[in-house]
């Protein structure tokens, strides 16, 4: 069975120093959210003719664009601390948790991964859409696998 687009979510953590998580999904305004592998990919051809292929890591990253602002989001005011204060380095880290709504489900919980996670706000402002942030997520590792409850917004790691 094919999966409809709408079952794979992206959750952002907009309080990343806080001691609770406070996680919104990303998909507002969104007609597009992929995350970019950028696999390190080494190719070698031997004397006999033979190849190898070796990958030996992988740096990750998506864009989300556009972000059009909404006043009383979280994600907003996470977002317009980074542009007020220039926010650098540590400033910066924060998780997202993607989120499998198409699998196997434990109560209200589904299977997830949470990951660590730096955002880079590529430019504000926009055209008459609305006032526009579009950023890049910048993926850290640090994977934890388990589960998150959607309507609670709340992520439990595997035993």
């Amino acid at each position: 069975m094919k999966i409809k687009r709408e079952k794979f979510q992206t959750f952002i953590n907009c309080t990343p120093k806080e001691d609770t998580a406070t996680y919104e999904v990303l998909g507002e305004d969104l007609e597009e959210l992929s995350v970019e592998m950028g696999a390190n990919v080494t190719k070698k051809n031997n004397i006999l003719g033979k190849s190898t292929v070796n990958i030996s890591s992988y740096d990750k990253s998506a864009s989300v664009t556009p972000y059009i602002a909404d006043n009383g989001s979280a994600l907003f005011t996470y977002l317009k601390k980074i542009i007020d204060d220039e926010l650098l380095l540590d400033d910066l880290k924060t998780d997202i948790v993607n989120v499998e709504i198409f699998g196997e489900i434990s109560g209200t919980a589904y299977p997830a991964i949470r990951e660590d996670v730096v955002i880079e706000v590529t430019s504000h402002g926009g055209n008459t859409d609305g006032y526009q942030i579009p950023f890049k997520i910048h993926f850290c590792g640090n994977r934890t696998k388990g589960t998150f409850d959607p309507t609670t917004k709340k992520f439990t790691a595997s035993a």
